[in-house]
């Protein structure tokens, strides 16, 4: 854990300034639960007027409190708020938190006193949580720093950091009514210091910790979030629920790769590289939070269903192949042992139907010989109310089970009043239970992409690409501009290959370029009006003669002319027609939070129609590049596909490679697409290629 960070997990004194003995006041909400934790550690109370307020004196001034004391927790009004963390500096306090609103949420003057506030805090090397943050709760520790009314959490696994105050104050109400608890909770704020990527590491450490969930609206700086969170990830699973999803903010770009890249392309393809687990919903987050910290991880992902109901039986099999995991098929000799202890009607093929008539014992019983079957790696376990048995006495019977087994098991508990006490049986056996089958599924598709990234190695050393030394990488240094490289000259220096292109202005140079390259010859119309130049009949394949070139150089300018009237056209580009083979885009675009961001999908006039893509963050390793590529359906189909013959997978990743590591080269280059780049049954060739430069 970063050092300055320690005052706020590990206080040996605290305290509150701006306390009220008026209860409606928030200084008073924050003394109240701070006495009422069970804090052990020192409490010192500061405010306007010398009283006393839970059997604790009220000082005048902070430079009164005697030691220890090395948090403040301040909630006086933003405009007081520089003066008093002046004054903790000069006390010798080097961590805050500011409760206050008023800031930079509230508009520009408020945004100065944030920006005073910082100033302050650095001169003096002191940390700020906040300001407009609700503070931070440890329930083993136990502190609570906040004004919320409702008392502190349960100790729990879960670890929370969340951007919002409010949602922080929903979510541990609703977490009590669900019967789970917290470790940490910290609150945000205006993160005009502290960040969520400043406390992840910290909550990683904690040994009561076991799941770290965020809940964020943005990231002040992605790579380093990226970078921090990939190491942690490796030790604690993380999950984030990022609030925002709308592309209404995507800005336009020329290009397919920024056109299709929104903002929200760019978390997904950071949560993929940190191995971030990113939800949809709190509801979700917190399902999956819970089987995380409850649950062993899987081997696999084939998935064998207990029930006595076939309905629902039906609901999870649909529920478990959306999230793409298997039915597992049951052995033999396994169908064999439970058709032996069930009713001739019952069904001993995976879902597992048990019928109404399933006792206590049925289910205990089932269950471990699933759990022993070689061919299962978890189970989903369907409880709604029994007809004949109490829910309670089948769940008591599954407990042991579960509990002693190495594979994860999750609970359908279905029903309400007839299942609440089964629920707390669950709740005190840390049993992970959902109300019906869709999120108990969704909760075993969390533990198998857990399972699956820890079993992938965290990186390779890049070195090779598929085979293919990258010796254009390690020989060509950054250079400050690239404003006089034409795109074809910068990918040559990265081992891309194209085919060249040759400018006309005239039908007679047309023809005579082509006699120079050999036939047969593709000609495309030149004008940066005209981006999309197929729509535009703007090219002309296969022209095999000198003749044919003066004929379609003359049709084509004439035809775009009409089509686009407003277009600059400058004559037409001359390229040798390559051979037959795959047609796919790739490309980079830069992220303004995270940087450079590779595309790779369908591509040629297939881009738009399909929207075949898939994103990642640069620069990326063969592997990762693999992983990329296998994503679409454009990659899938390199392999072959019916009449369709294999193409050059291995180039493919190698131009990916490459294209990812330029973009990271130079960051002056805002957009780079090749579309299509054509995999031939060997190798690869870029046939049409966009970049576009920063002008600063």
């Amino acid at each position: 854990m970063d050092s300055s960070l320690l005052p706020f997990f590990q206080p040996r004194g605290v305290a509150v300034i701006g306390v009220s003995t008026s209860p409606e006041k928030l200084g008073h909400g924050v003394a109240r639960n701070l006495m009422a934790s069970g804090y052990s550690g020192a409490i010192h109370l500061v405010g306007r007027k010398a009283e006393m307020l839970f059997g604790h004196p009220i000082y005048s001034d902070i430079g009164q409190v005697p030691d220890p004391v090395d948090l403040a927790v301040i909630i006086v009004p933003p405009q007081d708020t520089p003066r008093v963390l002046a004054a903790c500096a000069a006390r010798g306090i080097r961590a805050a938190i500011i409760a206050s609103s008023g800031f930079r949420e509230a508009g520009p003057e408020g945004a100065a006193l944030e920006a005073h506030c910082i100033e302050i805090a650095r001169s003096h090397r002191m940390r700020l949580l906040g300001p407009n943050c609700i503070g931070l709760i440890d329930t083993y520790l136990p502190l609570d720093t906040t004004f919320l009314q409702s008392a502190m959490p349960s100790p729990g696994n879960i670890g929370f950091i969340s951007q919002s105050g409010a949602f922080c104050a929903a979510i541990i109400d609703w977490a009590r009514g669900e019967g789970f608890g917290f470790s940490q909770i910290v609150s945000l704020g205006n993160q005009a210091d502290i960040n969520e990527t400043d406390l992840l590491p910290a909550m990683a450490a904690d040994e009561h910790t076991r799941v770290i969930v965020l809940y964020m609206e943005g990231i002040s700086d992605g790579r380093r979030f990226v970078e921090v969170a990939r190491e942690v990830t490796r030790r604690k699973p993380v999950i984030a629920l990022k609030a925002g999803r709308s592309e209404s903010g995507q800005r336009a770009a020329a290009s397919h790769t920024g056109a299709m890249a929104g903002s929200e392309s760019a978390f997904d393809a950071a949560f993929e590289r940190a191995g971030v687990l990113r939800t949809d919903s709190a509801e979700q987050m917190f399902d999956w939070a819970r089987a995380l910290a409850d649950c062993p991880l899987p081997p696999g992902k084939r998935i064998a269903i207990l029930t006595d109901a076939g309905g629902p039986g039906v609901i999870a099999a649909d529920a478990l192949s959306t999230h793409g995991l298997d039915l597992a098929a049951l052995r033999a000799d396994t169908m064999a042992k439970i058709r032996s202890v069930l009713p001739p009607a019952a069904s001993t093929v995976n879902p597992v139907d048990m019928l109404a008539s399933a006792s206590p014992a049925d289910y205990a019983g089932c269950l471990r010989l699933l759990l022993s079957d070689p061919g299962v790696d978890a189970a989903l376990v369907i409880l709604p109310p029994p007809p004949m048995f109490r829910a309670e006495a089948v769940a008591e019977a599954l407990i042991p089970e579960i509990r002693s087994s190495a594979k994860p098991v999750v609970v359908a508990l279905m029903g309400s009043l007839l299942t609440q006490q089964a629920a707390e049986s669950f709740r005190r056996a840390r049993v992970s239970t959902y109300p019906f089958p869709e999120r108990a599924a969704s909760a075993l598709d969390a533990l198998v992409r857990r399972s699956e990234f820890l079993a992938t190695p965290p990186s390779d050393d890049g070195a090779n690409a598929g085979g293919k030394e990258v010796e254009s990488h390690l020989t060509l240094a950054p250079r400050r501009s690239i404003a006089g490289d034409s795109p074809e000259e910068l990918l040559s220096g990265y081992g891309i290959q194209f085919a060249p292109l040759r400018l006309a202005r005239t039908p007679e140079e047309a023809a005579a370029f082509a006699t120079q390259m050999g036939f047969p010859i593709v000609m495309k119309i030149a004008s940066r009006d005209v981006p999309h130049k197929s729509d535009a009949g703007g090219v002309r394949l296969g022209l095999d003669s000198a003749e044919a070139c003066l004929v379609a150089y003359t049709q084509l300018i004439e035809g775009v002319s009409a089509a686009k009237p407003e277009a600059r056209i400058e004559g037409v580009y001359l390229q040798r027609q390559i051979p037959p083979g795959q047609e796919v885009i790739l490309g980079a675009v830069r992220d303004p939070q995270f940087g450079p961001l590779v595309m790779f999908g369908s591509g040629g006039v297939e881009v738009e129609g399909l929207k075949d893509v898939a994103f990642a963050l640069a620069p990326l390793t063969p592997s990762e590049a693999e992983r990329l590529i296998s994503r679409t359906w454009a990659g899938r189909k390199l392999g072959g596909y019916r009449s369709l013959p294999a193409a050059d997978l291995e180039a493919a990743r190698y131009a990916l490679v490459q294209i990812s590591r330029l973009a990271m080269d130079h960051p002056e280059i805002e957009e780079i697409e090749i579309n299509p780049l054509r995999v031939l049954n060997k190798g690869a060739v870029a046939v049409d290629i966009r970049m576009r430069i920063n002008p600063q």
